[in-house]
């Protein structure tokens, strides 16, 4: 059980990654002082990403319990 832990450790960990990934996108966008409608487009651009990324880490956290319960 000790590979689905560090498996789903590894998982969340590209995860936290990829969120603050979207973070610092969102932040640089927000400090370029873009109009109203280009900052939507930004933000657009990066909600998928952000998605994924929140998918991997809520994948990577089941398996670590996973693991944990079934060692």
């Amino acid at each position: 059980m000790d590979i689905l832990i560090w498996g789903g450790a590894a998982i969340s960990v590209v995860g936290l990654l990829g969120l603050v990934y979207c973070i610092f996108r969102v932040a640089k966008a927000k400090r370029a002082n873009l109009g109203d409608d280009a900052l939507r487009e930004a933000v657009k651009k990066v909600v998928p990403i952000n998605l994924g990324a929140l998918f991997l880490s809520v994948i990577g956290l089941m398996m670590v319990i996973l693991g944990v319960f079934l060692g």
